[in-house]
């Protein structure tokens, strides 16, 4: 009986124990619980203005990303257009190559000068490739200029914005005839004087060579009508032009492979000797 006494009295011990343990647990684990709870807050604050920073930071290399991407297709499709402007320019030429009466050789605008009074441009053809003082330079637009000096491989050229340039012109719907000039004001505005007020002339009319100097052959497009104004004669009339060939961007161009008929220059001679 002693036996069984004491064994209950361990075993009562033991019931305790465990139930003790089993509180300790239950209290142990509801603290975690909090611990848990509290440091989920504390992360959950700090988390905001964190995760604020990363998209800032996945924002810049984004940002850096697409503006690489649009530098590189700026530049892609600047090449793009500045091959079709060439090709358009190309497609022009070869037109006006095969429409063109007169010879024509084809040269590169090497070097300008376009900044005074005495401008000039320099093409990559000379004497070897058939360019001759005198003949005139044109391109798809219209007139250019006139060769002026020549040498074996380059030829330098009066352009129209020059002060001393002058050809002789006709207004293509009145044939009305007259010598375009450039005023020295902007680059690509002429005059053509000498056309009587009696003949009309309305703006957006096409002024052309006309071949009456035998210096130039005839029909080459000169410019367009912008205003006309009362001239320094009492009939005539000053016409202002816009040039249809921008100096600035021509950088392709003929050589037209025109000579002064020797006829008609023995007879200007004559005529110079006479009078």
């Amino acid at each position: 009986m002693r036996r069984l006494s004491d064994a209950k009295d361990y075993i009562l011990t033991a019931i305790l124990l465990l139930l003790a343990i089993a509180m300790m647990i239950n209290r142990h684990d509801g603290g975690l619980q909090n611990a848990r709870i509290a440091s989920i807050t504390v992360l959950s604050y700090l988390e905001q203005p964190l995760s604020v920073i990363r998209v800032y930071r996945q924002a810049l290399t984004t940002n850096t990303y697409l503006h690489r991407q649009n530098i590189q297709l700026q530049d892609e499709l600047s090449r793009l257009r500045s091959v079709e402007e060439q090709n358009r320019i190309l497609r022009d030429l070869l037109e006006l190559r095969q429409n063109e009466s007169n010879p024509v050789i084809p040269v590169r605008i090497v070097a300008k000068d376009l900044t005074g009074l005495n401008n000039t441009l320099t093409i990559d053809a000379g004497t070897d490739d058939g360019a001759k003082v005198g003949m005139p330079v044109i391109n798809s637009d219209g007139l250019i200029g006139q060769i002026i000096l020549a040498n074996r491989n380059f030829s330098q050229v009066l352009p129209y914005s020059n002060s001393l340039f002058r050809v002789s012109a006709n207004v293509a719907e009145s044939r009305a005839y007259g010598i375009v000039s450039w005023p020295a004001t902007m680059h690509n505005e002429l005059v053509l004087n000498h056309i009587p007020q009696t003949i009309p002339v309305s703006e957006g009319d096409v002024v052309e060579t006309s071949g009456f100097s035998n210096q130039f052959p005839g029909g080459i497009p000169i410019g367009e009508v912008t205003a006309i104004e009362p001239g320094d004669g009492i009939e005539t009339q000053t016409i202002r032009l816009r040039a249809f060939a921008d100096l600035y961007t021509a950088a392709e161009a003929f050589i037209v492979a025109f000579e002064p008929d020797s006829l008609i220059q023995e007879l200007e001679i004559e005529q110079q000797e006479l009078f």
